[in-house]
């Protein structure tokens, strides 16, 4: 049976030689009792439509135009969609898949963070969704603590590690 990593897992981890999060800001501050924040590095408007199909061939990802935030003032979000990336780089062993929860105070504020499984092998700097329903906005600064990152643990190792398209994205 699988089982969600405790604070204490997740900060060994994290000063193992091949460390499960880094380009953190705050460790003490990100590390929650069953998890770790994740932050805000960049976001992003979409300009256009993606696709996909059931071959690779046929996913097209959409243009994006950056959005300037600030870690001083608030840069405010009009209703909508939009693409965030988190400053943490995630690596993945083969025994942990993560997933990513909305913070409490965001979802209270009338955003939502949604994202996808983070399968084991998994190498980079995410990228998760956040929708801005509340119809007067919402107002966020650079390396605001945005989701929270669940680990589980496998019954057993994958035999298979993650080798999709977002391999070590963000890292370049």
């Amino acid at each position: 049976m699988g089982s969600i990593l405790s604070g204490g897992e997740i900060r060994r981890l994290i000063q193992s030689s091949q460390p499960l999060v880094s380009g953190y800001i705050d460790l003490e501050r990100q590390l929650q009792p069953a998890g770790f924040e994740l932050t805000v590095a960049e976001v992003f408007a979409f300009k256009g439509s993606g696709s996909l199909g059931f071959k690779d061939e046929d996913r097209r990802l959409p243009p994006f135009r950056p959005i300037r935030l600030s870690a001083e003032r608030f840069t405010r979000l009009p209703p909508g969609a939009y693409l965030v990336r988190y400053n943490e780089v995630v690596r993945l062993p083969p025994n942990l898949l993560a997933l990513i929860f909305p913070r409490s105070s965001l979802m209270r504020s009338g955003a939502i963070l949604y994202t996808a499984v983070w399968d084991p092998g998994y190498h980079g700097r995410g990228q998760g969704l956040l929708n801005v329903y509340n119809p007067h906005g919402f107002k966020l600064k650079l390396n605001a603590r945005i989701g929270q990152l669940v680990f589980i643990r496998l019954s057993r190792p994958a035999s298979r590690l993650y080798r999709g398209a977002y391999q070590r994205e963000g890292l370049t």
